[in-house]
């Protein structure tokens, strides 16, 4: 509710000229009730997390916080657009992350492609395939060392409620 609608956050940002509606907008938004709206927008799932637009708020906003927040709400209650594949790569992103610590690239690929597009993967065979001659993307997954105990913190999260993506 501090916001004062200065537009400095989306003069700062990198992926605005994107975004449906740029942060100011959204605020806007949020404000008047339009929260399905706001939360069925591309503008959460454009934001690159830079913190810029946090870092040059007068106001102080914790501006790329309210879109991790705005972008966990909008899943955990399905206000996104289905047709909009950025959700999907979130999720299949941080469940790649949360098994092994870190990104899995091949994993990741592989899952997030059988999860929206099968066939596009095909497209993507070239590249992939030079990747791994050169060894810029192994095929087996390797897990950080004390994944166990990340996975222990993640899930005692999960069980106090906390948020899961």
């Amino acid at each position: 509710m501090s916001c004062i609608q200065c537009g400095t956050c989306g003069g700062s940002c990198p992926s605005a000229a994107d975004m449906e509606y740029t942060p100011r907008e959204l605020i806007a938004l949020l404000r008047a009730g339009f929260v399905e709206k706001a939360l069925k927008a591309n503008t959460i799932w454009y934001c690159t997390s830079c913190y810029l637009c946090t870092v040059r708020c007068p106001m102080e906003i914790r501006i790329t916080d309210l879109m991790y927040a705005l972008k966990d709400f909008a899943h955990r209650e399905h206000l996104h657009d289905e047709s909009f594949n950025a959700p999907r790569l979130a999720e299949t992103f941080v469940d790649v992350v949360n098994s092994h610590g870190r990104n899995a690239e091949m994993e990741f690929l592989t899952r997030y492609y059988l999860r929206v597009n099968p066939l596009a993967m095909l497209r993507m065979a070239p590249l992939g395939m030079k990747l791994l001659a050169t060894g810029r993307m192994p095929l087996a997954a390797k897990s950080i060392r004390g994944i166990d105990e990340i996975q222990a913190i993640i899930e005692k999260v999960k069980s106090m409620g906390g948020g899961t993506r």
